[in-house]
This record gives structure tokens, C-alpha cells and sequence, in this order.
């Protein structure tokens, strides 16, 4: 079976590399210059490593990137630390990276901090009923079993903070999935993520996959005999193949845009899928801003103009990035939000004065360049009994599937779940090859 796959994103080279080791032939269309998607890389001439574009890192129980790291032959690239996690309160930062930091944290009484140990205990070991949970609001959820004070302290700054305006419709189930697959040490490649992307796509052309990058699709067209029509833009524009069959690996919008023909009811449903986007800064400083070593810090949405301040440094040597002390000034937004407006040296003003908070030494001269990276899909909006708005990842036209973040609920999106979700469509699509062999139609038969 010969497959084309759109996006050469974590998930898009997953499945790519799961179907052209089976034997299939795979042919991927990537418009960005590099492979990667969300998780790619960008460099400054004075770095060793490439630096993300939007803050990455893994988790320990990140079982399904490992096992594909492994698979790869990448595994001696990744290793694990566990960086300083902290809240900003009252002026200044508090790490909430474990039982004991939790337990001293000052914002709250002592009795409520036990409180919400054990309900974070809960979630984390006891239950696996994520269905029930998704019937009610975390914020409900966390203000009646955590109690007001622990709520206002941590949960609703949290919630404020990645979902803003949203931040009342988020289900239970979303924030049980955070709780419940993470773990406080984090992990990072050697060479920073590009270099998993690199070695993946690598070892996708290696099994004879076809990677065509800086070239977006333009158009799916259905033809007669199970077989699809791929028209490219951008270095291939014109240029047209066909296959049996197509996984869109982007966000509901693009799948609407090259699929017109679905079906009315299904593009309604693609369209009720809410999502946020990424606005993220990334800042080369002389100095060290987070002089206590704190790696990632959530200060309030109603003090700070971003949901997060990463000091990427604080994990990673900045002797990889020629000496820089790299910090990114990150937020999750809606796409029509002013920050995605701005350019780089308006959103740069707004951000300098929240550093001199965090670090009243902190002065313009400490930057030596900076950078903007904006995203329009990047965090989807899960409401109250969000499940059966999931669709499949087979759309209701035969051979045309779409994986995206939107379908790895309950879990929240990022590269391990990326890794799962290609090797889940990679599955449908084998399964695909053998009713399509059993009739007899598709690419093949058009040739004879």
C-alpha cells in the first residue's frame, strides 16, 4: 500500500516509520523547512545544540517515546535530571517538586497542604476513572475536595494560567492526566530535540520513506478506486501523487481545509474542537535571571503577562549555547489574542518588566537576542464529557485518516503522546492495506 502522510511532526514520522518498516511505501509532506513539528529546533551561529522553538521536555514515565527511542538506537542521547520546579508567591519563588516542598509551602495552612497531598495521591495511585471525572469541572472538583484555600493557591492558577477565559470549562479528566503520567524527574536529548527528530526521519528514509520538506499539501482529491490524489505546494508546487491512502497529521482546521468533501456533519464536529494557541519568547540573557536555579516557574496570570518563565539553562549547560542563559516567556492563548499581533520587540517590552520581578538586577542590556515563535493549534480545550466529541482516527471517507493532538484525550498533548498516536494510526492504516488488498482497489490497480 503506498501512503502519504502530511506533517513530518513526532506523529507524522512515527507512522511514517511503523509503515515503511512493514513494507508499505510512505511518502511525507512536511511545510517546514525541518522535521520535528511542535517539537523542532531552531539555532543561533553561536550554539552548539539547537534550542526548541516552544519549551520541550520528557517525562520519566514517558513509556512510549522510550521504547521508540530504543527502537531507534537513539537511547544513549536521552538522560534524566530532575530540575527545580517552583510557584511564584508572594514575591518570590517556592518549589512545589515534591512531598516536602509541598508540605512547607507557606501560601497555605498546614492541614490544607496535607489535604491536598492526599488528594494529589489520589488521583496519582488510586483512581483510573478519568470517564467519571470528565462529568465534572477541575474546578470543581479541586475546590470541594482540596478546600478554598488550596484551590486559590494552586489549582486556579494553574487552570487561569493555561486556559484562561476557559479555565471554568476544563474537565477533571484533564487535570487527572497530568497528575497521573508525570513524574518530577525530566528528560532531554543530547543535541536537544532535533536531534530525536533528525535520527527518526533518518531512520524513516533508511526503512525507503520519501520525506519531502518546505513542501505544505495543497489539495487531497478523491479518485475512482479507493485511491487518493496528493497535490504539493511550496519546493514541489504542482507536483501531484497518488496513493491509497492519506493520515493528515494536522490540527481539525487543516484536515477541513484539504478534506471540503467530508461530510457536512463531520466538518461540523472538526469545527466544535476548541483550541488554544502557543505565544513563546525565547531570550538569550548574559546572566542568570533565576539566580536559585529554578528550571520552570508558574507565576499568576494576574501579575505576569505569560503563563510560564523557563530558564532553559537552569536544566541544560549553557555551555551548549556558546554561554548563553537561555529563558523562554511562554503562554498558551486564543488564536485571536493580541500577543499573536504584536511583533517581536512590542511583546519583548511587555515581557521585561515580569523579569525585573523575578530579578530586580535584571536589566535590557542583559539581552543579547531574542526570538518569537507563535502557533495557532497547540493546546486543545477539553469541556465536560469531552470523550464523545473525540472523533476516530479513520475519517468517514474510506482511506483518509487524521491523527492530532485533539484525539490523544485524556491525556494532555506533547511528544510521548505524539509517539503513541503515530503508532496508532500506523496500525489503522495497516489494517486498511488488507481490506483494500482483499478488494482488490487502490493504486495498484489503477497501474495494470
Amino acid at each position: 500500500m503506498k501512503v502519504a502522510i502530511i506533517g513530518a511532526g513526532v506523529a507524522g514520522l512515527t507512522a511514517a516509520y511503523d509503515l515503511a518498516r512493514s513494507g508499505h511505501s510512505v511518502v511525507v509532506y512536511e511545510a517546514a523547512p525541518v522535521a520535528g513539528g511542535l517539537a523542532s529546533g531552531f539555532r543561533d551561529e553561536r550554539w552548539e545544540w539547537p534550542l526548541e522553538r516552544f519549551y520541550h521536555h520528557l517525562f520519566e514515565s514517558d513509556v512510549a517515546i522510550k521504547a521508540l527511542v530504543q527502537e531507534i538506537g537513539f537511547s544513549d542521547r536521552l538522560f534524566f535530571r530532575r530540575p527545580i520546579t517552583a510557584q511564584w508567591w508572594n514575591g518570590r519563588t517556592y518549589a512545589l517538586d515534591g512531598v516536602l516542598p509541598v508540605l512547607r509551602f507557606p501560601a497555605i495552612p498546614f492541614l490544607d497542604r496535607l489535604r491536598f497531598g492526599l488528594a494529589a495521591a489520589y488521583l496519582k495511585y488510586v483512581t483510573n476513572d478519568w470517564r467519571t471525572l470528565e462529568k465534572v469541572t477541575a474546578a470543581e472538583w479541586t475546590l470541594r475536595w482540596c478546600g478554598p484555600n488550596v484551590y486559590r493557591e494552586i489549582w486556579r492558577p494553574l487552570l487561569e494560567g493555561k486556559f484562561g477565559p476557559h479555565a471554568d470549562e476544563v474537565n477533571m479528566a484533564w487535570l487527572w492526566a497530568r497528575l497521573k503520567a508525570r513524574s518530577f524527574r525530566l528528560g532531554y536529548f543530547i543535541g536537544g530535540f532535533q536531534a530525536f527528530c533528525d535520527a527518526l526521519l533518518e531512520r524513516v528514509q533508511h526503512f525507503g520513506a520519501v520525506v519531502h520538506l518546505g513542501a505544505p499539501v495543497a489539495a487531497l482529491t478523491r479518485l475512482e478506486d479507493d485511491v487518493w490524489q496528493v497535490t504539493a505546494g511550496g519546493a514541489l508546487t504542482g507536483a501531484a501523487e497518488d496513493v491509497d491512502a492519506v493520515v493528515v497529521t494536522g490540527s481539525p482546521a487543516l484536515l477541513a481545509r484539504l478534506a471540503p468533501h467530508l461530510p457536512v456533519d463531520y466538518l461540523s464536529s472538526l469545527r466544535a474542537l476548541r483550541s488554544m494557541g502557543a505565544v513563546v519568547m525565547t531570550l538569550a540573557l548574559r546572566q542568570r535571571l533565576l539566580t536559585d536555579g529554578t528550571y520552570w516557574l508558574m507565576p499568576p496570570k494576574r501579575e505576569f503577562p505569560f503563563l510560564a518563565l523557563v530558564e532553559h539553562t537552569n536544566f541544560i549547560e549553557p555551555a551548549h549555547y556558546g554561554g548563553d542563559y537561555l529563558i523562554y516567556c511562554g503562554d498558551y492563548l486564543d488564536p485571536d489574542h493580541e500577543y499573536f499581533r504584536l511583533t517581536p520587540d512590542e511583546l519583548l517590552q511587555r515581557f521585561l518588566p515580569a523579569l525585573a520581578r523575578v530579578n530586580p538586577h535584571f536589566e535590557q542590556s542583559w539581552v543579547r537576542a531574542y526570538w518569537l515563535h507563535r502557533e495557532p493549534y497547540a493546546q486543545p480545550i477539553v469541556p465536560v464529557n469531552h470523550s464523545p466529541n473525540i472523533p476516530p482516527l479513520a475519517t468517514p471517507l474510506r482511506g483518509l485518516f487524521w491523527a492530532s493532538m485533539s484525539q490523544v484525550y485524556p491525556w494532555d498533548r506533547g511528544t510521548n503522546y505524539a509517539v503513541e498516536l503515530g503508532r496508532r494510526v500506523a496500525a489503522e492504516c495497516r489494517q486498511y492495506a488488507e481490506t483494500l488488498r482483499l478488494r482488490g482497489g487502490g493504486v495498484a490497480l489503477r497501474a495494470h
